[in-house]
């Protein structure tokens, strides 16, 4: 609904998760998309105790001092999964950039700019929403 209110062009997939695979390399394969376009959504904690948002590549790892850096924090880190749900609304392996509990400072990998599309969780294990 958050998309079509901001006319936002977008398609749903999904993929079988019952084999376990749910980190998004294989979702990537299992979607039949080049992993360079699925992205993956983590929160973190800065020091002022505000949360982020950073969207990244789903084959690479957060550089936090950068992180920091990019949403003027002196430090930041990654929230506990046990408290993701309470903060995003989502569950772990599911949890998408689009429609958390609240609004969060988000940044998005300057390497989607050079993609036509790119492909984020759609708030739950299996389903990804391609984001036009």
């Amino acid at each position: 609904r958050i998309l079509d209110k901001e006319k936002i062009e977008y398609s749903m997939m999904s993929y079988d998760p019952d084999d376990g695979k749910i980190d998004g390399v294989s979702v990537a394969e299992k979607i039949g998309r080049e992993v360079r376009e699925v992205y993956k959504t983590l929160i973190a904690q800065g020091n002022s105790k505000n949360y982020h948002v950073f969207i990244i590549p789903v084959d690479e790892e957060l550089n936090l001092k950068a992180a920091a850096k990019a949403v003027s924090e002196k430090k930041i880190e990654m929230i506990p999964v046990k408290d993701i749900t309470k903060v995003s609304g989502y569950i772990r392996g599911g949890c998408s950039p689009v429609g958390m509990k609240k609004l969060f400072s988000t940044c998005i990998d300057e390497s989607a700019q050079s993609l036509e599309t790119m492909i984020v969780s759609g708030g739950k294990i299996d389903i990804q929403i391609e984001l036009k």
